[in-house]
Order: structure tokens, then C-alpha cells, then sequence
């Protein structure tokens, strides 16, 4: 396994020396193959930028059975990522006098929009932009599988109508989607026209960002250049925008964009190039909030560390891509990943930035799906619960099962795919599931394996399904 530890350190001077092209191509082979073996289809593109300047580093190809290479110009989905730019067009409106960060979010929506509130307090601007709001991470019943009705922003209202926060706002982060959905909401009705206008007008074409669009208006030229995205299991995933509630959500996630685009946001932040958004950028680190896991919240990225050894960073996965940015503001060099396949990149940006931090060890992903009979998967619904994560459902759904996770999880329903008589996988995520029976044969309790590499949870059958 490479490690090139050693070949990146920090000199006198405070620069870092970053490994040769040749040394980091060698680590995304290393990454990609162990992941897909020798399939084509599955790739990765790194860029770093600093002041020797940007260099663009690639592995693989677009798709299975396309010999071509995966480069600067290829375009991926970045999910989450897509929050750094909504969070920019809020600090640009706040610099301009457009809205302020202490105002209530409801005072820039449409009228009749019911916002929940807690003992008195409203969800203001900065609380959605630092993920403070004490909204949950998505609206309740979510799937992620079979679709076809479209989720509109009408029913997030009406969802955010009739929701109960279960703390303050302003108290205690908490990750959500549904509030940056309400935030880019906020920041288009306030200017009057739709986010997607919103963002290409003030953001990405002021940042000269030609190959950045939300998904849903991407053009053919970008189209052809997009990367096939593979889920958790190596297969093609579905787009973002295709699954009706997430094409809802663009200010949350609904990006598509490019390593040399990304290398000329960075290239901003970090001073390398002028640009009237520079000072919006700086604002979007001045206000900040702790994370629980010591970090700290800014509007949309999120501070890793302490004075000099501080990294700025913000990650994202689709169902079908994974994406990391992050820079180091002391020296100022940066690194974008972009990867086809929904598995951690993250691990190889703050590597080649903090050589300390080691490279992941990942395994094999290929799972195959298998058919069962209909009273095997009528035998497993129902509901589990494990100690401490809460209550896991499996239902029969028409030919197949789906599982909702513990709400605490913040992830909506999926389909459980059946590769044994006991063992599950879901596709959109590194999830798996195997039943337990008892000395009688009886189902008495499963095993999740958590997307996070996490040891299986043991949740015990408290009651059947119908």
C-alpha cells in the first residue's frame, strides 16, 4: 500500500512539497483497483493547486466498456460540496445588504410558509448556514428507490409545517439537508428568481465556473462529459436529480462540476486569483460554531484543527459519487478528489496535506443480487431494536424488503437486496444486513454493518411484521 509518508513535508518556510504525479497516480490505482479489481469504469481524479501552481493527476475511465481517460474537464456530481457554494451566495448577500445572518428565515419566504420554532426562538439564516437550525437531516418517509411522483417544494413545506423541533435552534449542530434546502429557498425568493438562475448568475459564472451547473440544467456539452456515477456495489447508480426529493434539494446537494473548476474556486479562496467574490469568501469563515467532534461549523465549510495546523474542508457523496475539498489556509494549498464510485475519498485529501493522517485500507465492494421466495422475505419484516441507535424496520414492500434506519441516522428507506437466504446489501450505500434465527429457526434479530466501516450492530427482533 503506498503511504508517502515522508515524501511531503512541511519546510522552514511553512510550504508543504506535495508527492510526484507519479507517486499519487500510483495511489489512485492502488484505491481504485482494490475497490472494482480490474473493471474499467471506476476512477478518480485529483487536483492540487499552491504556489507552484495546479497540477491534475487522474486514474480511470468514464464508464465500463469507454476507453476514455478520466481528466480535469470530466464532470462528476460533488453532493454536499454543492453546500459551499449555497452558503457562498448567502454570504454575498449578506455583504451587499440583501439579507442578514440574525434574521429570521421566514422573513425571506413566500408568505403563508409556516417555519417551526422553539420556545420563543426562530431558525435564522445562520442557523441553516451552520447546520444549527435543529431541523432533521431529511423530511420523514424518504426513499431512495422507485420514485416516480415528483416531491415538491410544497410538500417540504408542508413537511416543515407540521415538524416539531426537538431543540433549539441555534443550540446544537446537527446536519441537514432540509436546511440548506430552506436556506437556498430563502436566498432565491429574496431575489426573485429560481436558485439555480440565482447561483449561475452570482457565483459560477463570475467565477469563470463554465462547467459547473446544479444537475437538472446541465447542458449536452457538459452532459457528455459527465462520468458514469457506480454505486456501492459497483453498479451504475441513478443521478441525483432523478430521485424526485433529492432534484428538490439542489441548494443541498445537486451540483455537478469538475476538478479544474474546483481548482479555480480554491484558487480564490486562497488568494491566487482576484475576484469580486474573494470577500464573501474570507466572511464565510468568520462566524463558526462547534461541531461535537471538535471542529467547527463556518457557513458551509467545515474547520478541521487549530491555528496553523487548520484545514478547511467539506465532503460529499451522491449514490453514485464521492467528492472532497480541502485547503490549508496557512500555506495555502488545496486538493480536490472526485470519484464515480460511492466510496470514501476523503483519506487521500487530508493525506497529501497532513502525511500523518494514513490512507484507508478498502475492500472489494461487488455484491450479487439474488432472488428469494416470497415467504423468506415475509418471514424477516418487522421491527428490531438495538441498544442505544433505536429501531430498525423492515417491511415488505410489493416483491422486495426495505429498511428505515434509525431516524438518529438521518438517511431515508431503502431497498434490501438479497445475495443469500440470510445476508443483505443495499446498493445506494455500503449497508449490509444478515438475519438471526434461533435454535428453532425462528427470526429473532439482525446484524447491520453501518455505512461508516462501523462494527455490525446487533439489533433484536421486538416484533414481527404482517
Amino acid at each position: 500500500m503506498t503511504t508517502l509518508g515522508g515524501s511531503q513535508t512541511r519546510q522552514s518556510s511553512g510550504a508543504i512539497i506535495l508527492p510526484s504525479d507519479a507517486n499519487i497516480r500510483k495511489m489512485l490505482a492502488e484505491r481504485v483497483d482494490a475497490l472494482a479489481g480490474h473493471e474499467d469504469g471506476i476512477g478518480i481524479v485529483v487536483g492540487v493547486v499552491g504556489p507552484q501552481g495546479r497540477r491534475i493527476i487522474s486514474y480511470g475511465h468514464l464508464n465500463q466498456g469507454d476507453p476514455r481517460p478520466l481528466n480535469g474537464d470530466t464532470g462528476f456530481e460533488i453532493g454536499s460540496v454543492s453546500k459551499v457554494f449555497t452558503a457562498l451566495l448567502l454570504a454575498d448577500m449578506v455583504r451587499k445588504g440583501e439579507v442578514a445572518l440574525a434574521n429570521p428565515v421566514a422573513k425571506y419566504l413566500p408568505s403563508g410558509v409556516k417555519i417551526p420554532e422553539r420556545n420563543g426562538r426562530s431558525i435564522t439564516l445562520l442557523d441553516l448556514a451552520t447546520h444549527t437550525s435543529g431541523l432533521p437531516f431529511m423530511p420523514d418517509a424518504s426513499t431512495v428507490y422507485d420514485d416516480p411522483a415528483k416531491y415538491s417544494d410544497e410538500q417540504l413545506y408542508r413537511f416543515l409545517a407540521r415538524y416539531q423541533l426537538k431543540r433549539d435552534p441555534g443550540a446544537e449542530w446537527d446536519y441537514s439537508n432540509v436546511g440548506y434546502w430552506l436556506l437556498g429557498q430563502a436566498l432565491a425568493s429574496r431575489a426573485g428568481m429560481g436558485y439555480e438562475n440565482l447561483l449561475q448568475s452570482r457565483v459560477t459564472a463570475p467565477l469563470k465556473m463554465n462547467n459547473t451547473a446544479v444537475s437538472l440544467s446541465l447542458s449536452p456539452n457538459l452532459t457528455a462529459k459527465l462520468a458514469v456515477g457506480h454505486n456501492a456495489v459497483l453498479q451504475p447508480a441513478p443521478s441525483f436529480h432523478s430521485v424526485s426529493i433529492y432534484a428538490a434539494m439542489p441548494a443541498a446537494g445537486g451540483m455537478v462540476s469538475t476538478v479544474n473548476d474546483m481548482l479555480k474556486f480554491l484558487s480564490v479562496c486562497m488568494g491566487y486569483e482576484r475576484s469580486p467574490l474573494a470577500s464573501s469568501m474570507a466572511a464565510m469563515l468568520s462566524t463558526q460554531r462547534p461541531i461535537d467532534d471538535g471542529s467547527e461549523q463556518a457557513l458551509g465549510w467545515v474547520v478541521m484543527g487549530k491555528g496553523d495546523d487548520r484545514l478547511i474542508m467539506h465532503d460529499g457523496f451522491t449514490w453514485g459519487y464521492a467528492s472532497y475539498v480541502a485547503w490549508d489556509p496557512t500555506v495555502r494549498v488545496g486538493v480536490v478528489v472526485l470519484s464515480n464510485q460511492l466510496a470514501s475519498v476523503g483519506d487521500i485529501a487530508r493525506h497529501l496535506l497532513r502525511p500523518n493522517v494514513p490512507l484507508e485500507r478498502p475492500t472489494a465492494t461487488k455484491h450479487t443480487e439474488i432472488n428469494l421466495d416470497s415467504a423468506v422475505l415475509d418471514a424477516y419484516a418487522g421491527q428490531y431494536e438495538a441498544q442505544g441507535e433505536g429501531v430498525f424496520n423492515v417491511i415488505r414492500d410489493r416483491e422486495f424488503l426495505t429498511i428505515q434506519l434509525p431516524a438518529g441516522w438521518g438517511l431515508p428507506k431503502f431497498r434490501l437486496r438479497p445475495e443469500s437466504r440470510r445476508d443483505f446489501f443495499v446498493a445506494e450505500l455500503p449497508v449490509r444486513v444478515t438475519f438471526q434465527t434461533d435454535s428453532d429457526g425462528r427470526v429473532s434479530g439482525l446484524l447491520v454493518y453501518p455505512p461508516r466501516g462501523q462494527h455490525a450492530l446487533l439489533a433484536n427482533r421486538i416484533r414481527a411484521g404482517k
